[in-house]
Order: structure tokens, then C-alpha cells, then sequence
């Protein structure tokens, strides 16, 4: 729960003795599990750890668990170090009957279902690390949230860490969603990889709370609750509140005088090891469209947090693998403590509350403020260690190097951009391979020179920069057709597009798919027309309504970029549209200058106090919001979309809902990809954040640009500026996993660079390199002299796959999220490169340990 919510939840915790029935005694005992959720950004008043000393003494009945963020306890120890020791001392009982559990040391409480896999992976990491730090014998043995916090893929995570069981419950704060109701007392949450952890899920006989927006009706131990869960079965049922910290109730139902009788405090290990039932009798195979979450997507608030957490992830990935590179090639010494600060401020702009309450704060301190302040300092320290190994040579005399750099683990071939500082020409410029072959260049705005390289593997390729003019060469091209509509073409796609209807595209022909047309003629809808409906300006509205002025201003032959500037009833736009040779993503921008805020989305009660209990909400209904529409010439679509380490094939009929207990899973996390099998192709979108997309019959696949209305508790969610977002188009033949979807995003999110440098003894480097196995590298990193490398299994099968490394190591071992070895592997010598032999099943991830990793 949120600090600004206590005036409005206060009330309702001062008339629980009154709500709960006291009954006799029963038979069959229940359980609840209490505690605390919180922490020093959320919630966590000074003087409150006594507070919960003082509880925990003259209530020996009572056991909590925690959910509060790490970093708490670096303030407690400068605010509280008498109440803290005592703490210290009760929390030491780390058995199954000690009366203190820490069930979440995410660093930054996230909701995880809407950040990368790596970034869930750091939450774990450096929150117990940070936990351990005051509480030595911390054992973490059961995971659970008061928020919606979980992801299909926590299940390997979690094992990986050494958890061994886990709930689905967030009974007391379902604001921005729930878990779906499924099973009974026990059931085996497995993920996607297959992976299984015992789990206490929202039970399928745990209703909503009626006359509520935010509770289930396990949030107490209510004769109602209880009597429902003994009739389906359940034994040893369990209901649960972790209270917010800085709450001053002690136990939440008391001792033994509120509610079902008799019930007892237990912590989440002791309730599965002591009281449950101990083996689940039911799988459940958990998939995203299990989390039935919805925030305020489409916002500009929320747009911008969620980009800016986009680029930091991103970025912090890179830097790591850059850093690892060059202390291996270059002997620079490994960055820890810049690295550790970077994902400090990168875990606190993914805390739930940024995304829920933005707003919240004091003006110039709000959590989306924070968020701008922690990104950039992610971006700022990211940014220095990846240049760091560029050695700049300000001579712009006869030739200089330019090192490009791949941080993917696949080898790349494509366009990349070499900024040239002041004083020289792009146009007086070609480049050489190692192999003293030209390469095809284009001069570009700004200094900016385009060149095609192929570079290795999570590798470095060099090149010649020589002065002279550049040979011509085909590839390419745009040009303008008498009506004034644009026509731009490479060697994957032709794409026209109208003048006269806002810049749409009124063709894309795929010429690698037998020239395949996939603008669909017949729809109502132009594709790529930007629509919705603007309440307090008579309704729905678009770009396709008005002409515009297209202008070129990149023409091959490596890049064609149109520029598309029209208004969207008084309010400028800017898109753009680029084609790029040998790439199968048509990337696109877009600019909207809001002059004024306007309203978009929904009418519904957008002039009315919106009462916290109402089911109806405006923000859910993305079908009103401001879409780019996508409609294609196939109609048996079928939806997958991506999740953290996941990819989720949909079972929805379409994506909208506009109640909070009707709350449907519409969203992606970087893509969505509509498949159809009858004619084996598909369309891919990809996103430069995670929101929402829109698809249902007879509605076409659309990305959610903006929002402007009612938000949660009635906060008004406003325009205050500018609208920027990246987007991209990959039509394909095959599913997404044989059609490489997976790959290209990577290339999204890491893409190729390049540095004016010194020479380098080699022309080519490679360190990790998993072409064709169908896995990631999420992430390399160094501990000590040991080199660790994360490999996700993106889209292959679980056969054994080879991976190449560039360097020598003097053992290797798969090991756990923990430390713990999983296996130990068998190195082997190929052309000086080590070859490792690795299996894992698809949407498995597996750490590589190499032991004194250096370079040959």
C-alpha cells in the first residue's frame, strides 16, 4: 500500500475489531500470515522498528513477515541502533518455528512482471546481500508480496536462489491487479522453463471482496473466507495481511478475539513445513495471463518511467559486458563499485510505487522525479564504462580506426553510425575492412557517417577510416511519386505511404516472402494511423484525417528515413519512418507536441469524483485510448507477447476490460508478434517500453501512445508535454521462435557501436558466442578473477547446444543464482577458443562460472 493512502485506509483499520465476528472455537484450526511491507522510500516512519520490538515482545503469540526494503536498514541503523540490535536479536531464531521470516529482499520491491529477467535476477542479488548485511543467519525460504509482484518465470529464479516455497496471495493491495484464482491448499507453480515451486495460490474459493478495488477476500481470517475454503477442500486454510509499516495495529486480528476462531500466527516456512499439507496436489502451469495486473498505461507519467527504466536496463547491460571485455583484452580493472551504484538506481526506479502512485510525493520529489534522478545516474556511470575503452585519436589526418562493438551474443552484419567530431566531413570519408575491402558508406546529418560492418559475437571487428571519396553503391532507396505519396524500398520491404491520409501506410510488400502484401485494403482502419477518441473534443479523432508533408531526409543507400509532419486536430506531430539495408525492423519515432492537455481514453465519469470502490475504471479501456493501429491482410491471428524470460502464446478473445474484476493481461513487456498459422506469417511490434497493446476480432493489433484522464484514486494523469516513444515493424514468415523474433529484439536493445580508436593487435575479438543455439547472453560479469555468464534460452530446444568462448578458463561450472555449483562442465579446445557444451530447456537460464577466465 502507498504512504498517501493511510487518510483514506485509516478508518477502515480503526473498525476492524467491529467488522471481524468473534465465534467459538472449531475444530479445524486456521492460519494467518502478518507482517510488515514497506520500507524507508515507500513507508517506514522513524522510531518504527521499536514499535515493532515492543509488539513482537508483549505479543509472544505473534510472528511476522517481512517485506521491507533492504535499504531500510542502513537508516535504522543511524535513527534506531538500540531498537535495531533488539531486532537483531529476536530475528536470529532462523527455524522453521522462529517468529521472523524475510519472504521479499527485493532491493526494490518491484512488480516484475514488467522489467527484464536480468533486472529480477539484481533484486534477489543485491537485496539479500544487503538484507545479510544486518541480519547474518537470514534464511530465505518462502517468497511472497503484498503487491502484485510476481512473473511467470519466478519459479526457476526462486529455485535458483534456494527458495523452497512461495505464495500467490496479495489479498490486502490489489490496486493494480491479482493473481487468478486457481486450485486449493497447495499447488505446484511451474514456469515456463518447467520449472515447480510449492505454492499457496489465491485459492480458487478466494473471491473478490465485494465493495472493494483493492482486496481479496483472504485479507482476513473471516468466518466466510474460512467456512468457503474448508468446503472446497482445504485443510489447513491460511489468509494473509502484510501491513503496511508505519501502521500502529500490533497483530492484525489480534489474540484469539476477531474472526474465525481458533487461528494462529505462523510465518510462511512454518505454515508450509509444519502445518500445510505439505505435497501439492495439483500443477499449475502459471502463465503471464495468470497476473491479471493494470496500471495507467498509455499516461505520459508512465510512459516516460517505463522508457526510462527501458534505456537504463539496456545501458547497464551493455556496460557489463563491455567492462568484461576490456578487463579481459584490455587489463582495465573491473568496475564494481560503479557497477553496483548503477544497479542500486536502477532497482529503486523499478520500486512498485513509481509505477502505481508517480504522483505521490512533494512537488519536485514526487516518485516519478526519483525515477528521472535514478535513471540518469544508471545512464551517466553505463555510458562512461562503455566508452571507456574507446581510445580516442584526435589526428584527422590521412586514416584512423574505428572499433565497432557488439555486445549481443550473435554475430552482426548491419548499418552502424560513426559520430566523427568537429572539423570533419562525412562526406570526404570511406571506411576498409581488415581485409582492406571497402565498405559500403553513407553520409548522414550532423558529422554522422553510416557504414556496414559485421562484427563477431559479443565482439569487437576494426575498420579503416580513409580519406576519400566514397564509392556509389546500390541498395537503399526512396523516392517520390507524382501524387506526392513516398516510396521507400531496401532489400527486404517496399513501402509507400500516403500523403493524403496522414502519412499511412498504404503498401508494405514484403519482397523476401514473394513480394506479400500485408496492409490489409479492406479495413476501416489506414495502417499506421494514430486514433482515439478525445472526449472533450467531439470524439474519436486521427492523423489519416488530414494531408501531411512527407520529406526525405536520409536516402540510401544503407538508410532511407521519411519524415512525416502533420497535426492531430491542433496538435503537431512528427514521425518517422526507417528502412535500412540488410534489416528487417522498420523502425519508427514519433513526436506529439500537446499544445494544451486534452482528454483520450474513455468518457466515462472523466468530470465526476471517482469513488476508490467503484469497479469501473476509465484507464482500463484501451480500446478508446490513443492507438497506432496496425490492421493486416490475415484474420486467423493468433497473439504472443514477451514477458521476463518468458514468451506467452494468448488464450484471450481480445484485449479489453473496463472493470477491476474483470482485468484481462494486455500487456507487453518489449514485444508483441500476431501469428497466423493458416498462412505461416506474422507481424512483430516492438516497443521502447513496457505498456499495452491492443487485438480482438474485428480490432486490429495496435500499441497503446497515450492516455490523458482519470487515473487510479482520481488522479488526474495529465499531458504536460511532449509525447516521444520508438517503435518498430517486423513482418516475418514462420512463429516468432522460427523467425528469430527473439534475436532481433536483442539487436533492439543492444544495438552495434562504434568508436573512433587506436589500432587494435587484432582486427577481430569474439568472447561469447551462441550462434545458432537459440540462447541470450542476459548478462557477463567478474567475480574476483572468475568470469560469470547468464545464458537464457530465448527460442531453441533443450538439446545440447555449443558455446564458444574467447579465452581460457581454468575450470568451468554451471552454478546457481546462489553460488551454488549445479554441474560442473568439460572444457574443450577449438581453433583458440574454448568450447563449452551447455543444455537447457527453452525459457531456462543457466550461469556459466569460468574459473581465472583470460584471454589466449
Amino acid at each position: 500500500m502507498k504512504k498517501s493512502l493511510l487518510l483514506f485506509l485509516n478508518p477502515l483499520i480503526v473498525i476492524v475489531p467491529m467488522v471481524f465476528l468473534a465465534i467459538g472455537a472449531h475444530a479445524q484450526k486456521a492460519y494467518f500470515i502478518d507482517g510488515y511491507h514497506g520500507g524507508v522510500y515507500g513507508h517506514y516512519p522513524v522510531g518504527y522498528t521499536q514499535f515493532v520490538v515492543d509488539q513482537l515482545n508483549q505479543n509472544p503469540f505473534w510472528k511476522i513477515n517481512l517485506e521491507i526494503e533492504p535499504e531500510t536498514w542502513d537508516s535504522v541503523k543511524v535513527r534506531e541502533p538500540e531498537a535495531l540490535a533488539a531486532f537483531q536479536k529476536l530475528f536470529a531464531d532462523q527455524s522453521l518455528t522462529g517468529r521472523i521470516e524475510y519472504v521479499s529482499p527485493a532491493y526494490g520491491q518491484s512488480y516484475f512482471y514488467n522489467v527484464s529477467g536480468e533486472s529480477i535476477i539484481r533484486h534477489f542479488h543485491y537485496g539479500m546481500k544487503k538484507v545479510r548485511q544486518y541480519f547474518p543467519g537470514a534464511v530465505f525460504t518462502t517468497y511472497s508480496s503484498e503487491e502484485p509482484c510476481f512473473t511467470s518465470a519466478l519459479p526457476q529464479i526462486l529455485n535458483s536462489f534456494g527458495y523452497r516455497y512461495a505464495s500467490l496471495k496479495n489479498p490486502n493491495t490489489c490496486w493494480g491487479g491479482y493473481t487468478r484464482a486457481f486450485g486449493g491448499e497447495l499447488v505446484n507453480w511451474v514456469g515456463p522453463d518447467s520449472s515447480r515451486i510449492t505454492t499457496v495460490p489465491r485459492y480458487a474459493s478466494e473471491g473478490l471482496e465485494p465493495n472493494s478495488t483493492w482486496q481479496t477476500e483472504g485479507w482476513t481470517n473471516s468466518p466466510a473466507y474460512i467456512s468457503n475454503a474448508l468446503k472446497s477442500g482445504i485443510k489447513n486454510p491460511v489468509a494473509m495481511t502484510l501491513q503496511d509499516a508505519g501502521w500502529k495495529n500490533g497483530p492484525w486480528i489480534g489474540n484469539g478475539d476477531r474472526g474465525y476462531q481458533p487461528t494462529e500466527y505462523k510465518t510462511w516456512r512454518d505454515y508450509f513445513a509444519n502445518t500445510s499439507v505439505g505435497q501439492a496436489g495439483q500443477d499449475w502451469h502459471f502463465t503471464q495471463e495468470d497476473m491479471q495486473v493494470s496500471l495507467v498505461w498509455g499516461s505520459q507519467v508512465l510512459q516516460k518511467i517505463a522508457q526510462q527504466v527501458r534505456v537504463s536496463e539496456n545501458k547497464i547491460i551493455m556496460a557489463e559486458k563491455m567492462a568484461a571485455f576490456n578487463k579481459i583484452y584490455n587489463h582495465t580493472p573491473w568496475p564494481q563499485a560503479r557497477i553496483d551504484e548503477a544497479w542500486r538506481t536502477l532497482m529503486l526506479s523499478q520500486h512498485h510505487d513509481c509505477w502505481i502512485v508517480p504522483y505521490n510525493g512533494k512537488k519536485g520529489n514526487t516518485w516519478a522525479d526519483k525515477v528521472v534522478v535514478w535513471t540518469d545516474t544508471t545512464d551517466q556511470i553505463s555510458d562512461r564504462i562503455i566508452t571507456a575503452g574507446a581510445q580516442k585519436n584526435p589526428n584527422a589526418g590521412g586514416q584512423e580506426y574505428v572499433s565497432v562493438y557488439n555486445t549481443t551474443g550473435n554475430p552482426k552484419t548491419g548499418n552502424v553510425a560513426l559520430q566523427l567530431p568537429g572539423g570533419m566531413d562525412a562526406n570526404a570519408f570511406t571506411l576498409t575492412d581488415h581485409k582492406n575491402r571497402e565498405v559500403p558508406v553513407q553520409p548522414g546529418a550532423a558529422r554522422q557517417l553510416y557504414f556496414r560492418a559485421s562484427v563477431p559475437a559479443m565482439g569487437l571487428s576494426q575498420y579503416r577510416l580513409i580519406k576519400k571519396k566514397p564509392s556509389k553503391t546500390a541498395g537503399a532507396k526512396a523516392s517520390v511519386a507524382a501524387s506526392g505519396d513516398v516510396i521507400l524500398e531496401n532489400d527486404h520491404y517496399k513501402l509507400i505511404l500516403d500523403k493524403t491520409k496522414g502519412g499511412t501506410i498504404k503498401s508494405l510488400v514484403v519482397k523476401t516472402m514473394g513480394n506479400r502484401e500485408f496492409v490489409d485494403p479492406n479495413s476501416e482502419r489506414a495502417f499506421h494511423e494514430l486514433r482515439g477518441n478525445f472526449f472533450d473534443q467531439g470524439g474519436y479523432h486521427s492523423t489519416a484525417e488530414n494531408p501531411v508533408t512527407i520529406t526525405l531526409i536520409e536516402n540510401g543507400p544503407l538508410v532511407v528515413t521519411a519524415q512525416i509532419k502533420g497535426a492531430l486536430l491542433s496538435n503537431p506531430f512528427i514521425q518517422t519512418i526507417t528502412l535500412k539495408q540488410g534489416d528487417r525492423k522498420i523502425a519508427c519515432t514519433l513526436e506529439l507536441d500537446w499544445k494544451v492537455n486534452t482528454g483520450i481514453g474513455s468518457s466515462y465519469k472523466q468530470h465526476e469524483k471517482l469513488d476508490p470502490k467503484e469497479y469501473q475504471k476509465p484507464f482500463y479501456d484501451d480500446s478508446q485510448k490513443l492507438l497506432a493501429l496496425f490492421p493486416v491482410n490475415f484474420k486467423s491471428g493468433k497473439i504472443y507477447k514477451d514477458a521476463p524470460f518468458d514468451v506467452t502464446e494468448s488464450k484471450l478473445e481480445n484485449t479489453f476490460f473496463s472493470r477491476w474484476d474483470s482485468i484481462k493481461h494486455n500487456l507487453m513487456v518489449s514485444w508483441v508478434d500476431l501469428y497466423d498459422a493458416d498462412k505461416n506469417m506474422g507481424l512483430a511490434l516492438l516497443s521502447d517500453q513496457t505498456t499495452t497493446y491492443t487485438h480482438g476480432e474485428d480490432f486490429p493489433l495496435g500499441l497503446n501512445v497515450q492516455y490523458s484522464g482519470a487515473g487510479l484514486w482520481g488522479r488526474n494523469h495529465t499531458l504536460t508535454g511532449p509525447t516521444h516513444m520508438r517503435y518498430a515493424l517486423v513482418p516475418h514468415a514462420g512463429k516468432w521462435d522460427t523467425a528469430g523474433i527473439a534475436a532481433e529484439v536483442t539487436d533492439w536493445h543492444e544495438p552495434a557501436f562504434a568508436f573512433l580508436a587506436g589500432a587494435d593487435k587484432a582486427a577481430e575479438k569474439s568472447l561469447v558466442d551462441v550462434s545458432g543455439t537459440g540462447y541470450q547472453v542476459t548478462s557477463t560479469l567478474f567475480e574476483g578473477d572468475d568470469l560469470l555468464v547468464r545464458l537464457y534460452n530465448a527460442a531453441g530446444d533443450a538439446r545440447t547446444k555449443k558455446v564458444k568462448l574467447g579465452g581460457s578458463a581454468g575450470a568451468a561450472a554451471l552454478v546457481e543464482l546462489n553460488g551454488k555449483v549445479r554441474e560442473d562442465l568439460s572444457l574443450q579446445n577449438e581453433n583458440k577458443s574454448t568450447i563449452l557444451n551447455v543444455a537447457m530447456p527453452r525459457f531456462g537460464i543457466r550461469t556459466l562460472r569460468l574459473k581465472n577466465f583470460v584471454a589466449d
